[in-house]
């Protein structure tokens, strides 16, 4: 019993990165139907982090619009 209130937080991190998944960009096309472009791990600065292309590429779209 001791041990769950040490996996409790770990529950709720994996429900909250459930729970706006399905509106991130999945993979390569609809990355770049939605203007943005796939990045090694990170965006440069105009661009920040929209969803995932692939295991280690995200996609990165301009924060401006």
């Amino acid at each position: 019993m001791r041990i769950l209130y040490l996996l409790f937080p770990f529950f709720l991190l994996l429900v909250q990165g459930a729970a706006g998944s399905s509106f991130a960009p999945g993979n390569k096309e609809e990355c770049e139907r939605e203007n943005g472009y796939c990045g090694f791990l990170k965006c440069s600065f105009p661009f920040v982090i929209s969803g995932k292309c692939s295991r280690f590429f995200f996609c990165c779209k301009n924060m401006w619009g």
